[in-house]
């Protein structure tokens, strides 16, 4: 499948700095969830810059999904998509990606790193197959959380946010190291999803091998 040109059909931030698309879905397209495209802007100048976005929808929905991240202050794609709206069009590539669901396990998310999560938990929810999950999400604030109160929904008390530069009463507020993967993961036998920031992915990974996880029960993006 070639590249596809969409339309948005809706774009709107639901948060200070995270924007929700809806997209046109191209006929017969299908993703796994966790999977992610690449998208571009359809305009001069732009059409060219593809950066990877995962899909929080399901294949079962009429059009596609994505919760992206705005970043203004990096003058790319992120700050051009902050400014674009229903109506224009984007150029969507074919789905791609290593992070799909393989069996109940730990799942653990640094900032926009939890949107394959949340496609696959929708999935896993309407397949009645969500209460043997937990999510670990770490951001810096509560601010940055995204469509906490939908995780907080699905997962219930298998829902732990850490926010590691803001002091909230109930919260920790600590970098998210060895010691606090103990006290929240009481087996380190299961699987493990890991996605974020390639630092993010890197550190996590190898705090979970040093504490008896093992390679094989990795998920995390190639």
């Amino acid at each position: 499948m070639s590249n596809t040109i969409v339309e948005v059909k809706e774009a709107q931030f639901i948060s200070n700095n995270i924007k929700r698309f809806i997209i046109e879905k191209p006929a017969n397209y299908t993703f796994v969830p966790g999977q992610a495209a690449e998208i571009a802007i359809n305009k001069e100048g732009w059409d060219t810059h593809f950066r990877p976005f995962t899909f929080t929808s399901l294949n079962a929905w009429e059009n596609l999904e994505f919760l992206i991240k705005i970043y203004p202050e990096h003058k790319g794609i992120t700050a051009e998509l902050g400014k674009t709206n229903a109506g224009a069009s984007l150029v969507l590539s074919k789905p791609f990606g290593a992070i799909e669901y393989k069996g109940p396990g730990v799942f653990i998310a640094g900032g926009s790193g939890v949107t394959p999560f949340i496609s696959i938990f929708r999935e896993l929810k309407k397949q009645n197959r969500i209460a043997t999950n937990k999510l670990i999400y770490s951001n810096y604030t509560a601010q940055d959380v995204i469509v906490g109160a939908e995780l907080h929904d699905l997962l219930k008390e298998n829902y732990i946010n850490h926010y590691t530069k803001e002091g909230v009463i109930g919260f920790r507020e600590k970098r998210l190291n060895k010691d606090a993967l103990i006290d929240y993961i009481k087996d380190f036998s299961q699987r493990f999803y890991v996605c974020g920031s390639h630092s993010f992915v890197h550190d996590i990974s190898g705090m979970l091998l040093e504490l008896g996880a093992t390679a094989e029960s990795l998920v995390v993006e190639q």
